[in-house]
Formats: structure tokens, C-alpha cells, sequence
């Protein structure tokens, strides 16, 4: 798929960081698109900009609420798709929508980790059931499933659990390898790439927080903060002078270092997407740091989780968000 102009493209977690991206350059290339958040404010937002950079005449783009881990929502964002897009047939599937949380089996809230999972994974299983009968109906489609790196490389560092993510993030690496086989068996016309970011300039970590504590605030929960501690003393910080504003203020200023000084930016990453679904890459890795950790876990695999291996790493690669 060569050009995306008059294509139909569905793109999941549209409204902030690299599903707007996704949405904004594939409607800069003259394709329809559906996206899904569970904030239509930062859908509204990625819509305008959308719009301010003059649509081609009488192309659709269609919002929709949306919580990609519940199949009953999925399935009613479909049949919205099909209505609103007049449409019986997709060309483009980004299954993209994600969250981070749960870090720890122990030492997380069970029904955080569970969350971030069936997000992670339950999306893109549910997405691509949903979608998969009307990307058959097109002359030609392309599921786009994001990992993450930490679907080659389960951790932040040797500090920190990263369990529910992970384990998510393998998931849909092994899932999208595992359609190439069965795509080109059974519907040959639909091609499928798994893409796998490093540390990208996004808020997940802030969007993170509130769909965990259940409202838009970007005040913590009292259980998020008493975590947050748990978490700074394993680290080995003395937390027993800290208040609970000084525990804020430092999340605050993780979630911004986390957006404002990534590698890549969001809309750099959306081009390496794009890009790569053109080139037809089964395999799309996105930023020097995803290529670095490639390389550098290939090469010493059981090494990958000792104390050392990241030291390297964080020398090698750059990748510092785990500390």
C-alpha cells in the first residue's frame, strides 16, 4: 500500500501523543479516518489540527468513545465506523491504544495491573477481531499492532518492575508474527507489522495516572502516592522527610522530562510508522534507542536483566527513563 489517499484508516487512542500523529499525517495524505479515545476533548483537539491544516474536499473524519478493552465497545465502535464512514470495508487497522501501570505482581493494585494488560493486549485482540472482516472486504489492508521495545526487553531497569506492560507487549509481538502465517494463508490481501517504539516524547505516563485513578486530575490518588513512595524507597531515596506534594511534584516532573526530552518525538515515530506500512515491514522499530536495545539484548540475551546489562545499556542507548 504505496499511498494512502481515499483509504479508510481506524486508529485507536487517536486523541493524544502518537495516535494524533498517526491521524493527523494520514489525513495530510488524503485518507479517511475513525479514531477511538476515551476523551473526546483530546479527540476534538487532534480533529482541529487536523482541520486547520485544510482537509482535502469531502474527506471523514469520525470520533468515537471507546474503551478498547471491553469487546462490546470495540464491536460498537465498528458498526459506528461502517455508519459514519459509509463504509463496509477498511483499508488501515492501528491498533495503538495503550497504557502503562501495574509494574509490579506484587506490590501493584491487582485491578491496576489487570487494567493496563487488557488494554495493552485485550486492544489489539479485540481491534483485530473486530475489524478483520471489513479489511477482508478491501482490495488490499494492513494491521498496524504497537509493542513497544518492551516486548523484546521486559523492564525499565534494574529498579523497577514493568510486569503488565510486558507481558502485554510480548503478546502483541507474538500475535502480529504469528498473523504474517495466517494472513497469508487464509486472507492474502492483508498485510500485518508489529511496531516496536522506545521512549518516545508522549504523556502516556500522565494519561497513564488518570485512567488508573478514574478522573482528569493531575493530582495522584492517595493510593498512587502511597505506591509512588513504596517505589522512590526501593530506589533507594529517602522518602521519610517527603510530603505528599513533594511525592506530586516529582511525578509531575517525571511525566514532563518523559515527554519533553524523548529521543523521538511523536510525530517523528507516526513518519517511521507510516513510512515502514509503505515499505510493507513485517517489523517496524522506531527510534536509535529501539535499535540500540535490539541489538544489545540479541547479542546477550541472558545477560539482559543483570545490574550491568543496564548500565551498558543506559550508556550505549541513552535510555535513562528508569531511573
Amino acid at each position: 500500500m504505496k499511498d494512502f489517499a481515499g483509504r479508510i484508516a481506524v486508529v485507536t487512542g487517536g486523541g493524544t501523543g502518537m495516535g494524533r500523529e498517526l491521524v493527523r499525517q494520514l489525513v495530510a495524505d488524503g485518507c479517511n479516518v475513525a479514531m477511538c479515545d476515551l476523551s473526546a476533548p483530546a479527540m476534538a483537539e487532534t480533529r482541529r489540527l487536523c482541520e486547520a491544516a485544510r482537509l482535502p474536499q469531502g474527506l471523514r473524519i469520525t470520533t468515537h468513545i471507546a474503551d478498547v478493552s471491553d469487546r462490546a465497545q470495540v464491536e460498537r465502535f465498528r458498526d459506528e465506523v461502517a455508519e459514519r464512514q459509509d463504509t463496509d470495508k477498511i483499508h488501515l487497522l492501528f491498533n495503538n491504544a495503550g497504557i502503562g501501570g501495574g509494574g509490579s505482581m506484587i506490590a501493584s493494585d491487582r485491578d491496576e495491573w489487570e487494567r493496563t494488560f487488557n488494554v495493552c493486549w485485550g486492544g489489539v485482540y479485540y481491534g483485530t477481531r473486530a475489524f478483520l472482516p471489513m479489511l477482508q472486504k478491501a482490495a488490499e489492508g494492513h494491521i498496524v499492532n504497537t509493542s513497544s521495545i518492551n516486548g523484546l526487553w521486559a523492564s525499565l531497569g534494574p529498579q523497577r518492575p514493568h510486569t503488565a506492560y510486558s507481558a502485554a507487549k510480548f503478546a502483541v509481538k507474538g500475535f502480529t508474527e504469528a498473523l504474517i502465517t495466517d494472513l497469508r494463508l487464509h486472507a492474502p490481501h492483508i498485510k500485518c507489522s508489529v511496531v516496536m517504539p522506545g521512549h518516545i516524547g508522549t504523556s502516556i505516563a500522565a494519561n497513564s495516572r488518570k485512567i488508573h485513578s478514574g478522573n482528569d486530575s493531575d493530582v495522584m490518588s492517595a493510593r498512587q502516592i502511597a505506591e509512588a513512595r513504596v517505589r522512590l524507597a526501593a530506589m533507594g531515596r529517602d522518602v521519610s522527610a517527603m510530603s505528599d506534594e513533594d511525592l506530586q511534584k516529582i511525578a509531575a516532573e517525571r511525566e514532563r522530562r518523559f515527554r519533553e526530552e524523548a529521543p523521538t518525538s511523536a510525530a517523528e515515530a507516526a513518519t517511521i510508522i507510516l513510512d515502514g506500512v509503505k515499505a510493507e515491514r513485517w517489523r517496524i522499530l522506531v527510534g536509535e534507542d529501539a535499535q540500540r536495545i535490539d541489538e544489545l539484548v540479541r547479542r546477550s540475551p541472558e545477560r539482559a536483566y543483570d545490574v550491568d546489562f543496564f548500565e551498558s545499556l543506559a550508556s550505549e542507548a541513552g535510555w535513562r527513563i528508569g531511573g
